[in-house]
């Protein structure tokens, strides 16, 4: 992976034929790096899911360079564009409006195609919506799985939502604001009201709310003020509770109590009903403990 070129100053420039994916604030203008600003300030070109709002960002930073749009409706012929441009020398700085491209925004399909042309490919980290509300939740972030936005249609979200109900890590769910109420109610519906949520609204921004509580009482919450329902939101909810351990049966225990009343047969049968366990093994043991005994 190439170095970026550093200067008398000490700043990191883009290198020739590179792709660098840069994470872009998520809401406050301050959330970004000295480095990603070094590379959007050097780079010969930037890949913006939406020029106008990654030209306010470089408007900020005094930062004047060449757009050119990458989004969702275009990202295949944009993918091309890009890889055109590396293949010519030119070094690219893809950003997403928010956050870190390719993560529930447009980028990945750009990155694949740099990668498979043979073209440096580096990522430069920053600002993420789920790891800032993962790590403001209190919650065990030992392991989670990040499901990004449900499905829109409340059918296929809550077949999706019965699919993930038994995972015991955290998830961290991403969702807008007009279907915030219906999604609660659905996480509610399929994991149950017992498990915890953390509901972060508007991360860095003047309105920012963290709130963790109940799935039960969340939709009433969310309900209770109509400032809670707008916004783009993150949720992480609880994993599965850990499923109870069975009480290990003492066989030969049962065993010896059942052969002091009944006929081999009948309490071996018996046992087999009570314990659970294997027919053959337990003949095999009241075979001994008749013998033993």
């Amino acid at each position: 992976m190439p170095e970026e070129v550093s200067n008398a100053r000490g700043t990191a420039a883009a290198c020739p034929g590179t792709l660098y994916v840069v994470a872009t604030p998520i809401g406050n203008l301050g959330d970004i790096t000295l480095r990603a600003l070094d590379v959007l300030r050097s780079a010969d070109v930037i890949a913006a899911e939406d020029t106008r709002v990654t030209s306010r960002l470089l408007n900020r930073h005094g930062i004047s360079g060449r757009l050119i749009a990458v989004h969702e409706h275009n990202e295949r012929r944009a993918a091309e564009t890009v890889t055109g441009l590396l293949a010519g020398g030119k070094s690219v700085a893809l950003v997403s409006d928010a956050g870190t491209p390719g993560i529930s925004d447009p980028g990945t399909l750009v990155v694949a195609a740099a990668r498979a042309a043979g073209h440096s490919v580096v990522p430069l980290p920053g600002a993420n919506a789920a790891v800032a509300a993962l790590s403001a939740s209190g919650f065990d972030t030992a392991r989670f799985l990040f499901c990004g936005f449900l499905p829109a249609r409340a059918a296929e979200r809550r077949r999706m939502l019965a699919e993930l109900a038994t995972e015991r890590v955290l998830l961290v769910f991403y969702e807008a604001p007009h279907r915030i109420v219906d999604c609660v109610a659905d996480l509610c519906a399929a994991f149950g009201g017992t498990r915890e949520i953390l509901i972060a609204r508007e991360l860095t921004k003047l309105h920012e709310t963290l709130h963790r509580c109940r799935l039960d009482v969340a939709g009433e919450w969310l309900q209770g003020d109509d400032h809670r329902r707008r916004g783009e939101f993150v949720l992480v909810v609880e994993g599965a509770p850990e499923a109870p351990r069975e009480a290990s049966v003492d066989v030969e225990g049962v065993l010896n109590i059942l052969l002091g009343e009944l006929p081999l047969k009948q309490a071996v049968a018996l046992a087999v009903r009570l314990t659970g366990g294997n027919r053959n093994d337990i003949y095999a043991l009241a075979l001994k403990l008749k013998q033993d005994g």
